[in-house]
């Protein structure tokens, strides 16, 4: 594996308001408290256009400011460059990761689950962060949770990539 002196991460889910931006906001913040914000940049997108230009679902952004985040991506559908422009995709569930690897004609090593970035999975048996979109409060709620149980994890992945 190549070490490089920066990575690039990229958050996917459907539509690049709930999710996406979320894991985008979230390990930023916990990249730029750990002194790694230079070295490590964050973006999101989503598999599908029908919200291009929108700001973060409002419930969601309400749900990250009161843990002390903040969304401040705009929509966007994800390209075929940024499947190789990116060092790290990670996709927010089964589906996302399926629309990515067709875009790749297959699994690639860098094209994994958030989930396996929780304890005790892999990109196998990972659990998918659930859209919370159509849900009540506590779906965006254990969106964050997931998103931050994962971070230390795909922290130290990053860590791994970078010289």
């Amino acid at each position: 594996m190549e070490k490089k002196n920066n990575i690039k991460v990229l958050f996917v889910c459907m539509g690049n308001i709930c999710r996406s931006p979320t894991g985008e906001g979230v390990f930023q913040t916990y990249v730029e408290n750990k002194g790694y914000s230079g070295r490590i940049k964050t973006d999101s997108a989503g598999t599908i256009a029908y919200h291009d230009g929108e700001p973060a679902d409002p419930r969601m952004r309400e749900a990250a400011a009161r843990r002390g985040y903040q969304l401040h991506s705009l929509a966007r559908k994800v390209t075929r460059q940024d499947l190789t422009a990116f060092d790290l995709i990670v996709a927010m569930d089964t589906d996302n990761l399926f629309d990515l690897e067709s875009m790749v004609q297959g699994p690639r090593q860098h094209i994994r689950l958030l989930g396996s970035f929780i304890d005790g999975y892999d990109n196998s048996n990972a659990p998918s962060v659930p859209d919370p979109y159509y849900g009540g409060d506590a779906g965006f709620e254990e969106v964050l949770d997931m998103i931050e149980t994962a971070c230390p994890n795909l922290f130290s992945h990053c860590l791994e990539l970078l010289d």
